[in-house]
This record gives C-alpha cells, structure tokens and sequence, in this order.
C-alpha cells in the first residue's frame, strides 16, 4: 500500500509525531550548540522528554517511561550534581572549540551520512505502511524482568552504584590531590 504526502497529512498521529518531533530535533541541536554547560544539560531534558513521548506515542510504555526515569529522573541529575561538585566552568572556553576548518568538514560528512541513511531507508522501505501491532503490556515486560532476568538485572544496579560511588569519590579530590 503506497501512502503519498496528502495522506500523511491527513493522520492526526502524524500532526502529533510532528508537534513533538520538531521540539525535540531542535533541542537536541541546542544541546550539542550551547556554550553554556547548564542549558546544554536543560536541553538535554527537552530532548529526552521528546524522546519518552515518542515512545509512549509508539506504545512502547516501558521504555518511554523508562528513558524519563532513568535519563531524565537520574542522569541528568547527575549531570547537575557533577557539574556543581566539579566546579565547572559555565561560561565559554575557546580552548574547547574547534576551529572552523575542522568544523566545516565534520558538518558536510554528518549532512552526507544522514543523507546516506535517508536514502538506504527510502530505498528499503519506499512507500510502505506500517501495519498496526498490538504493543507488549509493561506488566508483561516487568514479569520477564522480574522472573528471567533478576540476576543480571541486580547485577547492573550494583555496578552503577559503583561507578555512582567512584564517580564521586574521583570529583570530590581537592586541587593538590588530597581527600576531603
């Protein structure tokens, strides 16, 4: 089944996609474009957020749900507490920018590559729909989880409280080297 441009238009899902896929491009544009650290990290947020919508809006609960609470709800987080603990610097830093003959080449090989991988996907899919699935409930995810995949599951909690606590430990260092 072939689907042209005034069909598109014509889903109210697909004026939906657009009203929060275009937030969160632009957010995440902003976010590797700021100078400053702190709204670099905001934008982060918006990104992000855009991203759990899509995936709410795809049916896949679990893991918009999951990209708030793990990216949103605690990385982020730790993002801010890093940069506050660190003392990091806010303002801009020339020493951190490119110059712009690295710059330059680097934006026209992103445009080229995405303009690849558009093509490969227009290629592979032409004017194909998608047919509607029934999504996978969240309670049926959790009991997998919790049945199957305890261990490994428990596994990785203890290994990101490790990297937490020596993440930490290394930022908390005093300038000569000596812990507080």
């Amino acid at each position: 089944m072939t689907v042209s441009l005034a069909d598109w238009f014509r889903e109210a899902a697909n004026w939906a996609f657009m009203i929060i896929a275009i937030p969160t491009l632009f957010a995440g544009w902003r976010t590797v474009t700021s100078n400053n650290i702190v709204r670099a990290v905001l934008y982060l947020v918006v990104s992000l957020a855009g991203t759990a919508a899509l995936f709410i809006m795809l049916g896949a609960e679990f893991v918009g749900w999951t990209v708030v609470l793990v990216y949103i709800g605690a990385v982020i987080i730790l993002f801010l507490i890093g940069i506050m603990i660190t003392r990091a610097p806010l303002g801009v830093d020339a020493d951190l920018s490119h110059a712009r003959n690295v710059r330059t080449p680097a934006a026209v090989l992103g445009v080229l590559l995405f303009a690849v991988i558009g093509y490969a996907v227009i290629d592979a899919f032409e004017n194909s729909m998608i047919e509607p699935f029934e999504p996978t409930a969240t309670a049926d995810l959790a009991n997998l989880l919790f049945s199957r995949w305890v261990i490994p599951f428990e596994v990785v909690s203890f290994v990101l409280l490790a990297a937490l606590i020596g993440g930490i430990a290394l930022a908390r260092k005093d300038d000569n080297g000596a812990q507080r």
